[in-house]
């Protein structure tokens, strides 16, 4: 199940972006697409895998923490 479009924070070596807001698109082939914002313009990017962080920016649920886990 596709869970896309996403919005993310996005920090990429190699063109200096660092927690720069974006849309996930899809990931396919080795590559991140993502809308970002430029200027006063959204353009459609696709950054490689290898040198890309993605971070979520919607927080995921917290659980709560009155359960023990058997080992």
């Amino acid at each position: 199940m596709d869970v896309f479009p996403v919005e993310v924070l996005i920090h990429n070596t190699i063109i200096g972006m660092k927690g720069e807001e974006g849309t996930l698109l899809q990931i396919a082939k080795g590559y991140y697409e993502l809308n970002c914002r430029f200027g006063g313009s959204i353009h459609r990017i696709l950054l490689p895998i290898q040198h890309t962080v993605l971070i979520a920016k919607q927080q995921e649920e917290r659980f709560a923490t009155d359960f023990e886990i058997e080992r």
